[in-house]
């Protein structure tokens, strides 16, 4: 048995089986760190970058330790075992994607709850019992209030990505509902720094706990390779866009405005790049649509803001682009994070115009990055280099082929703007939120009601010809489910 094996951590050999099924059989270092004391039952503050393992470091001594505590039918309706709080919706899901493999070891049931969608099935999964609630912050503020869920019988609790709640401002939502779980439980609490009053969580809830911090809050992971490419005009930029978005394998763009990231996935299908985006404006439904064509190959590209930041895991993404350069350092170590993950490797592009040159050189110094700028345009030696060979072009859809009631390539309907108003006027929770950019965004976990599940294919463009579906395994969970892309299994949820 090797030393750092999870049988050697003490991980219950149902649960080893489980991770081996995934192709997951070496523990990540946040994980040998934490789990001697996770599985014995301490309280644990857990630091580390993005795509360190977070996600296995605490669901796997969570299913343990409820592992056993039903044998006496104890299951009770609206009275969860055990909770973790996520900030958004796609982070709650790829923890649900992670945990369930575990839970079923065990004949554990969870239920996944966020806004964003109607909360019907929720409160449905909620009455028939459960045992872990993987929850975003307003939604379940939400059902408490209305009396569907209680949570005095919580044995462990988890706050995950705190530091993004607390850039979200759901840290007074998170405080009510930890005040209602027992002080006798067990309490984890994962983030990357501890700032923005993260660290009055930890003094309020955690209890003679363990830090373990496996990086320092600015580190990058070291498989990344990072590029700065100074273009001198905007036309050269959008030619530079194109150029880096036509490669073969899945790539992220990041822009600061919704409407510049709906603008941008749109020009690159017309330019025969199919592309999809990810962005505070989309319905669950588009939001869930999207992610699936990217996760599958079918689009290539997703153009998103912030909000795919955090919690958005697709395997295999080859390359992150700023189009737009974040406004502080921690945006820019979490976009980045989104490649190189579970020990890959990864590049990471910036495009900076002249005037973006001093806010990016400072930018990167707070991120701990050094990097060279190069001055290049879409021809340069190094931009081909860093594209490899260039995907089949996709003929876009003509226009008057395009689905009725005004549905763009993105899953958005122009009837939908009332519906999100009516959402953003839902109660709970904190009120609503900014991305990055400075644009009105809806909050995290409450989205425009869900629309019909009748909407066309992503990205406005067919599958190409003879093309597979994806680079690799790529994985991702949609309404609930997962779908895999072709592959098979990776090793993922980490």
């Amino acid at each position: 048995m090797s030393e750092n094996s999870f049988a050697a951590l003490g991980v219950p050999a149902p649960l080893v089986a489980a991770l081996a099924a995934q192709g997951i059989d070496s523990p990540f270092p946040i994980q040998v760190d934490t789990l001697p004391d996770t599985l014995s039952g301490r309280d644990v503050l857990g630091r580390g970058k993005t795509g360190s393992g977070k996600t296995l470091a605490f669901s796997i001594p969570m299913v343990a330790r409820l592992a056993g505590k039903l044998a006496g039918g104890s299951r009770r309706p609206n009275r969860p075992l055990a909770l973790i709080l996520a900030p958004t919706r796609e982070l709650a899901t790829q923890i649900t994607v992670a945990l369930t493999p575990l839970a079923d070891a065990y004949g554990l049931k969870s239920t996944t709850i966020f806004g964003g969608v109607s909360q019907q099935r929720q409160v449905a999964a909620l009455k028939a019992g459960v045992d872990i609630v993987v929850a975003c912050p307003g939604r379940l503020e939400d059902l408490m209030k209305q009396g569907f869920v209680n949570l005095d019988s919580v044995e462990i609790s988890i706050l995950d990505e705190a530091d993004h709640m607390a850039d979200l401002g759901f840290l007074p939502v998170v405080t009510r509902i930890m005040d209602k779980t027992p002080s006798s439980g067990q309490r984890m609490l994962f983030s990357a720094t501890l700032d923005n009053g993260v660290d009055k969580l930890v003094r309020r809830y955690l209890h003679n706990e363990v830090l373990h911090s496996v990086d320092e809050a600015t580190s990058h992971v070291s498989a990344m390779t990072h590029h700065v490419f100074e273009v001198d005009s905007v036309e050269a930029k959008r030619l530079l866009i194109e150029k880096l978005a036509s490669g073969q394998g899945r790539r992220i763009l990041f822009m600061r405005t919704k409407h510049h990231a709906k603008k941008l996935a749109r020009q690159l299908t017309d330019a025969g790049i199919p592309a999809v985006d990810l962005h505070g404006n989309l319905s669950q439904v588009a939001r869930d649509r999207n992610l699936a064509a990217f996760a599958a190959g079918t689009s290539r590209v997703l153009v998103a803001t912030d909000v795919a930041a955090r919690g958005v895991h697709v395997d295999d993404i080859e390359l992150v682009i700023h189009v737009d350069p974040p406004a502080e350092h921690k945006a820019y170590l979490h976009r980045s994070g989104r490649t190189a993950r579970a020990g890959k490797e990864g590049e990471v592009v910036t495009l900076v115009l002249p005037e973006q040159r001093k806010d990016t050189a400072q930018l990167l110094r707070k991120a701990a990055i050094t990097v060279t700028p190069q001055r290049v345009t879409a021809d340069s030696p190094a931009v081909t280099a860093l594209v490899g060979d260039v995907a089949e072009y996709v003929k876009p859809l003509p226009r008057a082929a395009e689905p009725a009631r005004g549905q763009s390539q993105g899953g958005r309907s122009q009837g939908a703007n009332a519906q999100r108003k009516r959402s953003n006027r839902e109660g709970g929770g904190a009120g609503r939120q900014t991305d990055n950019a400075g644009s009105g965004q809806p909050r995290r976990d409450r989205a425009p009601r869900a629309e019909g599940a009748s909407a066309p294919r992503t990205g406005g463009a067919p599958r190409r010809s003879g093309a597979p579906a994806g680079n690799g395994g790529g994985k991702i969970a949609v309404g609930g489910l997962v779908r895999m892309s072709q592959g098979g299994a990776a090793r993922r949820g980490r």
